[in-house]
């Protein structure tokens, strides 16, 4: 017997994260709640659909069911959690698409594509939870002291390798910056204190917020 589809209602539905209040993001533009809904909404309809064999897509820039906010490229990730665990994460940090199509793809790709866990199959689609980060484009900093835990998404590079967490990764574990940027080289593939020199670094800020419980 397949399970009843999970039905949320987002007229309240969404959380943000309590930290970011804190701090101002770099964009160019703002998320109202009902952006918030409309992503979320989009986000779940991409990985369900694919259940289906359709896909959903992006409206046409002029609809009157997308607004400016949404059409605006914007780089993005997806994080699908289950019972409070990581299931799927993938997402685009430059801004090629309009921020609902980075979503859409973003959604399916974490569900789908995360080559750290089996692909999300339907009957537990219903407890998958979902949170979307909406990037600001990243930039240089000169070193790692210039890094600011809780506001900063983070890119490390070198050697040829390269990773990122997202700005709330170090909050929720309670990480300082050495513990997060061990964890970050280790996730690079280079040795655990390789941040300590010769590695470049680039930051981004992000405006996360998530379904409901």
């Amino acid at each position: 017997m397949k399970p009843a589809p999970r039905i949320l209602s987002y007229e309240g539905g969404f959380k943000t994260r309590p930290y970011q209040e804190r701090f101002k993001y770099s964009m160019d533009f703002t998320l109202t709640d009902d952006d918030k809904r409309t992503l979320l909404r989009a986000a779940r309809d991409s990985i369900a659909s694919s259940f289906k064999g359709s896909q959903v897509k992006a409206p046409e820039p002029a609809s009157p069911d997308i607004s400016k906010n949404l059409a605006t490229p914007c780089g993005a990730f997806v994080t699908l959690t289950k019972h409070g665990d990581l299931r799927g994460c993938i997402g685009y940090v430059e801004a090629e698409y309009p921020l609902y199509e980075t979503v859409v793809q973003a959604a399916k790709a974490a569900a789908f594509q995360d080559s750290r866990f089996a692909p999300v199959t339907m009957s537990e689609l219903e407890e998958v939870e979902i949170e979307i980060s909406a990037l600001t484009p990243p930039h240089t900093v000169a070193s790692y002291c210039n890094i600011e835990i809780g506001r900063h998404g983070i890119i490390m590079s070198k050697h040829g390798r390269r990773a990122l967490f997202l700005p709330q990764v170090a909050s929720e574990r309670g990480w300082d910056i050495a513990t997060t940027l061990t964890h970050l080289a280790m996730k690079a593939g280079i040795s655990p204190d390789g941040w300590r020199e010769g590695a470049q670094f680039e930051v981004f800020e992000a405006l996360v917020f998530g379904e409901e419980s």
